[in-house]
């Protein structure tokens, strides 16, 4: 563990009629960050496919959380999978939460 690393997580209800609702009811996203940069040093989410999981991760691995507009951009541009809203719903909760930890209004 790095000595900034701060591991963050955020909920979200999946859309009914995908596999990963199935499998999960709602996806996670566990990241992990560095909480004196905001660089987004490694992310998982609970989707049901390693490409899935891999293609967000790749997203989101060297962003900076604090950078919600470009990180939502990024998203926008590049995932079209089903599981869309939810992926930005749980960004957006990581967002809100390093923001409470380093003692940022929200």
């Amino acid at each position: 563990m790095r000595r900034n690393e701060v591991f963050l997580t955020g909920y979200a209800k999946l859309p009914e009629g995908i596999t990963a609702r199935e499998l999960y009811g709602v996806v996670a996203l566990a990241i992990t960050v560095d909480k004196k940069t905001g660089e987004i040093l490694d992310a998982e989410p609970t989707l049901s496919t390693y490409l899935g999981r891999t293609f967000v991760k790749d997203l989101l691995v060297g962003e900076n959380i604090t950078n919600l507009n470009i990180i939502e951009a990024k998203v926008q541009k590049h995932y079209f999978g089903s599981a869309k809203k939810a992926i930005l719903t749980t960004i957006k909760s990581c967002h809100k939460t390093f923001n409470k930890i380093n003692g940022k209004l929200v």
